[in-house]
């Protein structure tokens, strides 16, 4: 089974993101150097589990963190899964697996305090294409929770000013409707008023460009985070998703219903959007404790 049929079955049955595809057959071509290297031409459609174990271990021994050997796994699995589907396998050796257990990923959100002392740097005079972009951005993620590949998807007719809503193209090619923030929309104004002043030719249906005209990409989404966000707080995680968390723990802590979150996060179940209570928790005891007469006497 060639690995072009296994990204097919990826990108178009499955519809994962072109990030997952990449990694999912990147974790693929790695196990299946490994079988060369370690035992010889072996069709990794006839390999048995004791096999899979040696590369667990091997990359265990290469300083691989358990979270990351599950991740590979996880895509060997799909890739297992997908061949027992077409009927070029029989049974699934990695069917009986059972992850490695890891520790609790825990990612310390902004503050509400940091959120504004950011987004209070920003003057709208004499602003700039870029600047004009860059803050935009970092208040999208902030005030919608939206993911990165959906900021970047997003086009000029997602845009409804009037109403004041944007739609968005998440996982599996889902779309949502978010709505925006009344202080935002002047800014995205000013943005696009700049954008074709800056490119009056441009025909790209994408709303967020590059300095040169290009659609916005990956690395620069996550340098523009990284640079003002780095202004207001010495938090070594400094990410787009750090934003999206910091967005769900600020509306739960507002007391924003969980359903209504999961629903604006896009998330296909309840339980994903649950990892960002820890912090809701916390301000919750915090306030019962002030405020409970029993703890007082």
């Amino acid at each position: 089974m060639s690995p072009e049929a296994f990204r097919k079955y990826l990108a178009f049955e499955r519809q994962y993101s072109g990030h997952t595809v990449k990694a999912y057959l990147r974790d693929l071509r790695s196990f299946e150097s490994y079988c060369k290297e370690q035992h010889g031409d072996t069709s990794m459609n006839t390999l048995p589990y004791t096999i899979i174990r040696s590369w667990i271990i091997s990359c265990l021994e290469d300083g691989c963190s358990n979270r990351t050997v599950n991740r590979k796994i996880a895509s060997l699995k799909s890739y297992y899964k997908f061949l027992l589907r077409k009927g070029y396998i029989e049974s699934n050796p990695l069917a009986g697996h059972r992850p490695l257990k890891t520790d609790r990923k825990v990612e310390v959100p902004f503050s509400q305090e940091e959120m504004r002392e950011l987004l209070s740097t920003w003057s709208t005079e004499d602003s700039d294409f870029e600047t004009a972009r860059d803050r935009l951005v970092v208040e999208l993620f902030y005030t919608t929770g939206m993911r990165r590949a959906e900021l970047i998807g997003i086009e000029l007719t997602d845009l409804d000013l009037e109403s004041g809503t944007l739609r968005v193209t998440g996982k599996r090619n889902k779309e949502r409707i978010l709505p925006l923030v009344r202080e935002v929309i002047p800014h995205i104004e000013e943005y696009l008023r700049l954008r074709q002043e800056s490119f009056p030719d441009s025909d790209s249906p994408v709303l967020f460009l590059t300095g040169s005209g290009n659609k916005i990409y990956e690395t620069l989404v996550y340098r523009i985070i990284t640079k003002y966000l780095s202004k207001v707080s010495e938090k070594v995680k400094r990410s787009p998703h750090i934003l999206r968390h910091t967005f769900a723990t600020h509306m739960l802590n507002q007391g924003a219903d969980m359903n209504a979150v999961k629903e604006l996060l896009g998330h296909a179940s309840l339980a994903s959007t649950q990892v960002y209570t820890h912090n809701s928790i916390a301000e919750l005891k915090k306030v019962h404790l002030e405020a409970h007469p029993r703890n007082k006497e």
